[in-house]
């Protein structure tokens, strides 16, 4: 019998294979804010919901204003999604720094989540329309 092994696993999910992450696409239109510009805007937002930790939903790159981010150093390793890259945001009078981030390579198991972008949601309002 041949079994396919994961060519880039996430060590996180070898050591805790109960741990649960789920991905949604969500049913409505999410729009990103920072003020009055919007920076994010989607139809195919997915929401993830990890452990404890409040849901956060990730943006087609598709859907993001690229024009308002600038890549920064900063990033931040996930033993279940792997490396993110970080963005600060300008728009008008405001800047974020490390505001937005995404998982150019992720782990094997979180692979529907490449070309997607997060925001922290502290930082910029996010918008469901009904």
């Amino acid at each position: 019998m041949h079994v396919e092994t994961a060519a880039n696993p996430a060590p996180g999910f070898v050591r805790s294979p109960d741990y649960k992450i789920t991905l949604a696409p969500v049913d409505r239109l999410v729009t990103a804010w920072l003020d009055s510009t919007a920076v994010a805007r989607s139809s195919q937002a997915l929401v993830m919901r990890e452990g404890k930790y409040p849901p956060v939903y990730y943006f087609p790159r598709a859907d993001v204003d690229i024009s308002l981010l600038t890549a920064t150093e900063h990033n931040t390793t996930c033993p279940f999604k792997g490396k993110a890259s970080y963005w600060t945001i300008e728009a008008g009078d405001s800047v974020e720094e490390n505001v937005a981030w995404s998982y150019e390579t992720p782990y094997d198991e979180m692979a529907q989540i490449k070309n997607y972008i997060a925001f922290y949601d502290s930082r910029v309002r996010l918008e469901m329309a009904d």
